[in-house]
C-alpha cells in the first residue's frame, strides 16, 4: 500500500460472474491500491440481495492487499427529480448501496448530485434531497456504516450541483451533515466549465472545493480525461494525457494538499484491465 499523505490509486473495476472472482483478478493485473465497483445494474433499478460468500471472499481480500474499497450507486439516482417514483427508487437505492457497502466493508457509496430537470422545480428539489438523505445519512452514522459521497454532475439539465461552488446549498441542505462528503470528478468539472488544462488551473478548482466544502469532507477522486472541449457539459472519459485535460492538469492534482491521502479512481476506458493499468502507472507517477 502507499505512504500516509501518499494517494492511493486504482480504477472502477468489473464484478461479472461474482464480485471476488471478477474483481481481485482484476484489481491485481491492474495494479489498483483502491476499488470501486457497482453492486446494482449502473442503468437499472433492480436492486439484487448479493452473495454472501463472495462478499465475504471481496471484503476479506481487499482487507489483506491493504486496498480500500468503494461503491458507485447506479446512474439513474436522481433525488431531484420532478418525478416521485423516481425520487422512491433513488432513494431506496441509496438505502440498498448502503446495506451492501456495509457487507463488503466499503468506505463510501458515490452517488450523482441530480437535477431538478425543469426550471421551475429547483426549490423543491434541494428539498427533497434533504428529506431523502437526511434518515440515511443519520442511519448510516449510527450504525458506523459507508458515508454517502456526493459527486457534482457534468452540468447541464437543471443540475442540482456541476460547478465546485453549487456543492455548498448542496452540502447546507443537510446541514453539513458529517455523514455526507464528496467526491471530485475532473472530466464532470471540466466539462461543467472549470478550465483544469489552464496552468494552475487544477489547483484553482481544487482550492475553490476547499473553500466551498471545508477540510476532511474530500472522500474520494474520480480522475478523468475528457475526449470533449471545456464548459461541454459532455461526460465522456479519456485515458489520462489523450484528452482535452492532459496530464499536467493530473500532475496539479496528484501534488494538491487536499488530496494528501484521498484515494483516486479512474473510471476510463480499457480493454480488459491493460488501460486501467497504464492510467494507473501514470498517476502514480506523478504523485510525490
Amino acid at each position: 500500500m502507499t505512504e500516509t499523505g501518499q494517494r492511493p490509486v486504482g480504477s472502477h473495476t468489473p464484478t461479472s460472474g461474482g464480485l471476488a472472482r471478477a474483481a481481485l483478478p482484476y484489481v491485481d493485473a491492474a495494479g489498483s491500491e483502491v476499488v470501486q465497483v457497482y453492486v446494482s445494474n449502473s442503468r437499472g433499478w433492480a436492486l439484487p440481495p448479493g452473495d454472501p460468500a463472495q462478499d465475504i471472499l471481496f471484503r476479506d481480500g481487499c482487507a489483506e492487499r491493504g486496498v480500500p474499497v468503494f461503491i458507485h450507486a447506479s446512474l439513474l439516482v436522481n433525488l431531484g427529480s420532478p418525478t416521485p417514483a423516481t425520487v422512491e427508487r433513488s432513494t431506496e437505492t441509496l438505502a440498498h448501496a448502503l446495506q451492501r457497502g456495509t457487507a463488503i466493508g466499503a468506505r463510501g457509496v458515490v452517488f450523482h448530485a441530480g437535477s431538478a430537470v425543469d426550471a421551475g422545480h429547483a426549490e423543491a428539489a434541494m428539498r427533497q434531497v434533504r428529506e431523502s438523505l437526511l434518515p440515511l445519512l443519520d442511519a448510516a452514522a449510527a450504525s458506523g456504516g459507508p458515508k454517502l459521497l456526493v459527486e457534482p454532475s457534468a452540468g447541464g439539465g437543471r443540475s442540482l450541483a456541476s460547478r465546485v461552488e453549487q456543492l455548498g446549498p448542496y452540502l447546507d441542505a443537510v446541514d453539513r451533515h458529517p455523514w455526507l462528503q464528496v467526491c471530485f470528478d475532473t472530466c464532470h468539472a471540466w466539462a461543467a466549465g472549470h478550465d483544469l488544462a489552464a496552468a494552475g488551473g487544477m489547483s484553482a478548482t481544487l482550492d475553490a472545493l476547499l473553500a466551498t466544502v471545508g477540510t476532511d469532507r474530500l472522500a474520494l477522486v474520480h480522475a478523468n480525461d475528457s475526449k470533449d472541449l471545456c464548459g461541454s457539459t459532455r461526460d465522456r472519459h479519456e485515458s489520462i494525457g489523450k484528452g482535452n485535460i492532459g496530464e499536467p492538469a493530473f500532475a496539479e492534482l496528484m501534488t494538491h494538499p487536499v488530496t494528501a491521502g484521498v484515494p483516486v479512481v479512474v473510471e476510463t476506458p480499457t480493454e480488459k484491465h491493460v488501460g486501467h493499468a497504464e492510467d494507473i502507472a501514470i498517476l502514480r507517477r506523478l504523485r510525490p
